[in-house]
């Protein structure tokens, strides 16, 4: 278990920093709540959700990698439960962006917001299935994918703010 433990302040790091973006998250749409743009509802499932699904999942890989386990079964199975279900649910963010009629996604869109979160998973769910063979490798390629959930939320959160604070970019008078 020293494996896991080696870990421990790099899961500390990426947990918090999750955890302080998540709550980021909820005071900048509280901001926005009064004054929702146009189209707000229904681009969330696509755009706004998932974010949070990234932030929260860097998270609760963190949180995983830090309890006292007995064996390296338990987290492995947790992640890659974390990995199949995430991959999912990235199938549905996609339908979700496709369906949007206000706005048409872009490539950075597709990357950011449907093909890097869906490789952090996919490597997730495939993870687990490697850690039998080398955990000492397969950890790297969690902190990695970990990463990988966080990098994408924070590049989606930004997006997200400087979308709503700009104004509405589909507006055809802009």
């Amino acid at each position: 278990m020293s494996e896991l433990g080696a870990w421990s302040s790099f899961y500390v790091i990426v947990g918090t920093a999750a955890g302080a973006l998540i709550g980021l998250q909820f005071v900048v749409m509280t901001l926005i709540a009064p004054h929702p743009p146009p189209h707000l509802g229904e681009g969330g499932p696509a755009y706004l959700t998932p974010t949070i699904v990234h932030f929260s999942c860097a998270l609760m890989l963190s949180a995983i990698l830090q309890v006292p386990w007995r064996s390296t079964l338990g987290p492995v199975a947790c992640w890659g439960v974390i990995g199949c279900g995430g991959t999912v649910y990235e199938a549905m963010v996609a339908r979700h962006m496709c369906a949007v009629g206000a706005y048409r996604p872009v490539f950075e869109d597709w990357l950011f917001h449907v093909i890097l979160p869906l490789t952090a998973y996919a490597v997730l769910a495939l993870s687990a299935v490697a850690a039998t063979n080398s955990l000492h490798a397969t950890l790297f390629v969690v902190g990695a994918a970990t990463l990988m959930l966080l990098f994408a939320g924070i590049h989606n959160a930004w997006d997200m703010v400087t979308f709503h604070v700009i104004g509405d970019f589909t507006d055809p008078a802009r």
